[in-house]
């Protein structure tokens, strides 16, 4: 195991830093539970000569937890409900899946 997974182990088994939540494949009957970390960080968009600012919702999840995310999957983070849009992003060290989502 090399350091920065044992930093991600760490990271994502903090209750201050990560929260459980369920995921439910739109393609299959698979479910599982993760933990996420939620991101809401405002996205800039132009049109024209014009900038719009608009709220996102964005988890972290890592790949352990789960290795194939696809665009319409369900992601449930106690009450609310989110289906992944656009395709899952990984970071640099190939450990974290970066989803913007949209409630459902």
């Amino acid at each position: 195991m090399n350091v920065f997974v044992a930093a991600m182990d760490r990271i994502y088994a903090n209750p201050s830093m990560a929260v459980a939540a369920l995921w439910i494949s739109a393609t299959t009957s698979d479910e599982r539970t993760i933990r996420v970390i939620r991101r809401a960080p405002d996205r800039i968009t132009e049109f024209g000569a014009g900038r719009f600012v608009s709220d996102t919702t964005m988890v972290d999840v890592r790949l352990s937890d789960l290795p194939d995310p696809h665009p319409g999957d369900l992601i449930v983070i106690g009450t609310d409900s989110f289906t992944i849009q656009g395709e899952p992003m990984r970071d640099r060290e190939r450990l974290v899946w970066s989803l913007d989502l949209r409630p459902t």
